[in-house]
């Protein structure tokens, strides 16, 4: 038995068989196999190859057909290298030498060879190193790419253990079948981490290693309430987690009691639980949990899963229509597109915009002013699809007065543009923006006067409030919602908002935490935006509570100096009124 620590961020138990997937585009983890399972990976190898040179021919009769012969003949160096039988005996060596996986034999032949080439003096050969890169993850892609197919026509249950998994990834994953997942990389607000629990199963990131400690038919025990994973666990521990699922299994219960009752505090003060959600099939699901509406509606995914990353305005519109519709009159808020590189790959899609650091770089509002066609043709879907129910405009990552003006014109611009064609859509749209970067919330009261409403993203504003890449492995610890510097902004953002009587939410994953309830309530937030899932759990504090008791901790949390502090005041306070409220599922934050 083998026990590996990493980051909780979807709580839950999960004991099934394990099935490992890696990324062609990430480092290859060092997996020994048992003897009997070499010729199967050679047998791989063989057959990746033949249709990685089938791929190379036809694109090489595509190119010819397109551009001449001449600039066809380039993928013949591809297909060259893929027929040297020298080449094709070293990933077979390795295999048999180490036992070891195909895919690692060819990740760590290429990079060899790439490193060989990068030290030569010859210019020429320097510049083939790509040709290299591109062939390794050619091949790699047929051998990773039968890993996930594998993964979509799974006939048991199983975890997922990978080095990371994409959004959209995550997002395909069959929760019928798979029932947990850990990966290597990302933090506690990682995108991947956000959509395991949108899906309601248990998830663990920044493990580091795991990947390479696991191999694919493991028993593997996934504790999502404190961040465990437990390889080939001994009988004791299974009873041990057995009876763990038996106890969460009553508490959901419980939890669902409490879905459909008022989120209206022991005072009288009522509260608004409203949603945040991908994709349209998701809102009866929140509404079961208890949501009166969708505090944010993330659309990136319609560009994820567009071939191009260019979905069409019916596309648009149709997803748009099916989730107004599926609310059936409550209120739903649209974020504008939130891409950039932090989501769509570190060189962009089809190899375009190339950022040193997503997070800083062209990403949300930024991309979208960048990008007008891309950003009407959503404005034009938004705006007919409103047509069939109350709906809000949230821009996000706003950091600049200017921006927001842009934004509006544009969408000025769109309505005028419908008009001018007869189109049909709601005239008064509540438009808003998030506050998510520290300038935007050091400049609040300008903004109160230009928007209908705010909406806190505390994911994006804690990270760049303390600095910390939120899907960083390395420096999770550092990113914490109970700092008190981000504390300081919520506040002083929610008193700004109170002045100027301008609606104000919060839609961050600080939201569906127990532990923030009172703090917030405290702080002056009436209407809460998160993830399904966590809205029976919060309902509970808010019932269990009063507005008095929740500016007491407010103000004792505003006094401490750091957020370990902060963090265990909190935890104390909410355990000291419901004692099973955070039930073993302390996180870290």
């Amino acid at each position: 038995m083998k026990t590996k620590k990493g980051i909780p961020v979807s709580p839950g138990v999960a004991i099934s068989r394990a099935v490992v997937i890696d990324a062609e585009d990430q480092p290859i983890p060092r997996r020994v196999l048992p003897a009997e399972a070499v010729a199967k990976q050679l047998a791989r190898l063989d057959e990746a190859v033949a249709k990685s040179c089938a791929d190379i021919v036809r694109i090489s009769e595509q190119a010819t057909a397109r551009v001449g012969a001449d600039l066809g003949k380039i993928f013949g160096y591809h297909l060259a290298m893929l027929q040297d039988e020298q080449l094709i005996s070293q990933f077979k060596q390795t295999i048999q030498a180490e036992s070891v996986t195909a895919e690692y034999a060819v990740y760590t032949v290429m990079r060899r060879m790439g490193r060989m080439l990068l030290q030569q003096s010859n210019r020429y050969f320097r510049e083939r190193v790509n040709d290299v890169w591109d062939l390794e993850r050619r091949i790699l892609g047929h051998l990773i790419g039968r890993t996930h197919e594998e993964l979509a026509h799974l006939k048991t249950e199983a975890v997922v253990i990978a080095h990371d998994l994409t959004p959209s990834q995550t997002a395909a994953l069959d929760t019928n079948k798979i029932k947990a997942l850990a990966t290597d990389a990302g933090g506690s607000t990682s995108h991947t981490a956000i959509l395991a629990h949108a899906l309601g199963i248990p998830a663990i990131v920044g493990l580091e290693n795991a990947s390479t400690d696991v191999e694919t038919g493991n028993t593997v025990i996934i504790d999502g309430n404190k961040g465990l994973v437990i390889i080939n666990p001994d009988a004791a521990t299974l009873l041990q987690y057995r009876q763990e699922r038996r106890r969460m299994a009553e508490l959901e219960t419980r939890l669902g009691k409490v879905a459909h009752l008022p989120a209206q505090t022991k005072d009288g003060t009522d509260i608004e639980i409203l949603a945040n959600i991908e994709f349209p099939n998701e809102t009866r699901f929140a509404i079961e949990k208890g949501a009166t509406g969708i505090g944010l509606y993330r659309t990136e995914f319609l560009y994820l899963a567009s071939e191009d990353g260019k979905p069409s305005e019916e596309l648009q519109y149709e997803a748009y229509k099916e989730t107004i519709q599926g609310l059936d009159g409550r209120s739903l808020t649209i974020r504008t597109v939130d891409l950039g590189a932090d989501k769509i790959g570190r060189n962009g899609a089809n190899g375009e915009h190339v950022e040193r650091n997503p997070f800083l770089g062209c990403r949300s509002i930024r991309f979208c002013l960048q990008h007008l066609e891309l950003f009407k043709t959503q404005l034009h879907a938004i705006l007919r699809a409103s047509t069939e129910g109350p709906v809000r405009i949230m821009f996000p990552l706003i950091s600049n007065i200017m921006e927001l003006r842009q934004a509006k014109m544009i969408l000025n611009d769109v309505r005028e543009d419908l008009h001018e064609n007869g189109v049909e859509y709601r005239e008064k749209i509540p438009v808003g923006m998030m506050i998510e970067v520290p300038s935007a919330a050091l400049q609040a009261a300008t903004f109160a006067h230009e928007v209908d409403f705010f909406s806190i993203g505390t994911n994006d504003l804690i990270q760049y409030t303390v600095a910390v890449d939120r899907g960083n492995e390395r420096i999770a610890s550092l990113y914490s919602a109970a700092h008190p510097a981000v504390i300081q902004l919520v506040r002083d953002v929610t008193r700004v908002a109170s002045r100027a009587n301008t609606d104000i939410s919060i839609c961050g994953e600080m939201a569906g935490h127990p532990e923030f309830v009172m703090l917030l309530l405290g702080l002056g937030l009436r209407n809460l935006s998160m993830t399904p899932h966590a809205i029976p759990e919060v309902k509970r504090v808010i019932r269990s509570v009063s507005i008095d008791q929740c500016k007491r901790v407010a103000r004792k949390a505003g006094g401490f100096d750091s957020d370990r502090e902060v963090l265990n005041y909190l935890k104390d306070e909410v355990c000291k009124i419901l004692p099973d409220a955070l039930d073993g599922r302390a996180r870290e934050y």
